[in-house]
């Protein structure tokens, strides 16, 4: 006989597999990225900046598929529930938070296990006052109607997993304008039936207000944002061991994913960018379908999505294990410029000034060095006059939630935010493209570079490919041997 109990404080379910037999099972009926304070907080800083107001937010659907469900980023930023089609009021005038969710579904249950239902359990799990059934929520929406209650809500498309805010109203517009489409997004859609319900009630968008508050990071943020960084580090580092000529791109981007999943991400931030010879020349090159040369130099930038957050590093390195003279010489170069911007970040200064710092940094570099090849003095000329000349307000992109996180307007970097530098050096015609990626977060003294551990230096990449794997023994190369690394190849 199979029996089910929750726990309420834990959220743990004992399933009874055989009659006197108790097997614990980590069923979480509510994340464990952040404790209910967190979400309370936030809460309660939105109900601060809406006065009277009361802002509305609903939750994603259900996937589809065979998938896991992934919340959309502005609900579980303000929730943390991972309920499909749930849908949260924020009082800003009772200071009071209520919680819609669907019935419970027994079938479902069954096959996949408990779920956060309403009731006083879902309250205590989730520190939200109140926890209704769904269909009560139009009697909510009736009596703020009815007070004349102005609405917040988000109106710019929902972010899942490995989406951004670029992606999302990219998407949305693409399919408004699509004349066998014509669809409004969940957003735009949830705003007209709320307006229709709600004729009194003016409505505003809540995003510029979540936008803020989530342009500076709280502390535990932080914290996963520097474990989802570990192992976007861990995954890049170990398909670097696992590198050798006559590998696919794709198989490289599987050593990551088999180290992702290990350390139980999500899934990925982005897609995997995997690429050799040219084509690293193009951004956002994501194929992985190439098999890899000797003499191939290696662009790879992928991170995980950890606990509904994301980074984003990037690292190069060749395929042989040993740079070629080209290769190290252009390199060096381009990480040199590289490490003067980092050099110029810091707390209270705009990017325009950064920027500054960092072109004059530049300069003294290229003053100093003997270039052996004309077009590498030209190539970082240009790089150091894109920064001189300098006119956009950031420095690299926010990281959080998204892997182009939000981006409010802002003045001066403040401790607190998150951000990447991928400044890139570029030779067109010979195509040929350079690009580290690190992720930052400034502090009250400077910054800390949370992806410094994975290798930069030549000699140090060189080092690191040339370790064992240390993860499973499959992906240890080293009963393959290398062939001989071609020289006096240029930088592919």
């Amino acid at each position: 006989m199979t029996m089910t109990r929750r726990l309420a404080g834990a959220g743990i379910v004992l399933i009874a597999l055989m009659a006197g037999t108790w097997t614990v099972c980590a069923t979480v009926l509510f994340t464990d990225a952040f404790p209910p304070e967190e979400f309370a907080s936030r809460r309660t800083r939105v109900m601060a900046q809406i006065g009277d107001g009361a802002a509305i937010v609903q939750g994603a659907a259900e996937i589809p598929a065979y998938l896991k469900f992934r919340q959309n980023n502005q609900f579980f930023y303000l929730t943390g529930v991972e309920v499909p089609r749930a849908i949260a009021i924020i009082d800003g005038k009772t200071k009071q938070t209520t919680l819609f969710l669907p019935p419970r579904d027994e079938r479902a249950e069954r096959a996949e296990g408990p779920m956060l239902v309403p009731g006083p359990e879902a309250e205590k799990l989730t520190g939200i006052e109140h926890v209704l059934p769904r269909e009560e929520f139009a009697t909510a929406l009736a009596a703020l109607n009815e007070q004349g209650r102005t609405l917040f809500l988000p109106h710019r498309p929902e972010a899942l997993g490995a989406g951004t805010p670029e992606s999302s109203l990219g998407h949305a517009q693409k399919s408004l304008d699509d004349p066998w489409d014509g669809s409004l997004s969940r957003e735009a859609t949830f705003i007209e039936r709320v307006a229709a319900k709600a004729p009194k009630s003016e409505r505003k968008d809540l995003d510029p207000i979540l936008d803020t508050m989530r342009l500076i990071k709280s502390p535990r943020e932080i914290a996963v944002i520097r474990e989802a960084t570990r192992i976007a580090g861990l995954g890049l580092m170990e398909a670097m061991r696992a590198a050798r000529p006559g590998m696919f791109e794709y198989e490289l981007e599987a050593v990551c994913d088999y180290v992702f999943k290990k350390h139980n991400a999500q899934g990925p931030a982005y897609f995997a960018l995997v690429a050799g010879r040219e084509h690293a020349y193009f951004p956002h090159y994501h194929q992985s379908q190439a098999k890899l040369s000797a003499g191939d130099f290696v662009l790879f930038d992928y991170a995980p999505d950890y606990k509904y957050y994301a980074s984003d590093v990037t690292r190069m390195f060749p395929i042989d294990g040993k740079f070629t003279a080209d290769q190290r010489e252009l390199y060096t170069i381009y990480l040199r410029l590289y490490q003067a911007l980092m050099s110029a970040i810091r707390p209270n200064a705009t990017a325009t000034q950064i920027h500054a710092d960092a072109a004059a940094k530049m300069d003294a570099f290229i003053a100093s060095h003997k270039f052996t090849n004309p077009k590498y003095r030209e190539a970082a000329e240009r790089f150091v006059k894109s920064h001189r000349e300098a006119r956009r307000n950031w420095v690299g992109h926010f990281v959080g939630m998204e892997v182009h996180d939000v981006q409010p307007p802002f003045e001066t970097y403040k401790p607190g935010m998150v951000f990447t530098i991928e400044p890139a050096l570029t030779i067109p015609e010979d195509h040929i493209y350079l690009r580290l990626e690190d992720v930052l977060v400034i502090t009250e003294q400077g910054y800390e570079n949370l992806s410094a551990f994975a290798p930069e230096e030549p000699d140090a990449i060189e080092k690191l490919i040339a370790e064992p794997s240390q993860e499973k023994p499959a992906l240890d190369k080293s009963s393959s041997p290398r062939p001989e690394t071609r020289t006096g190849a240029a930088v592919r």
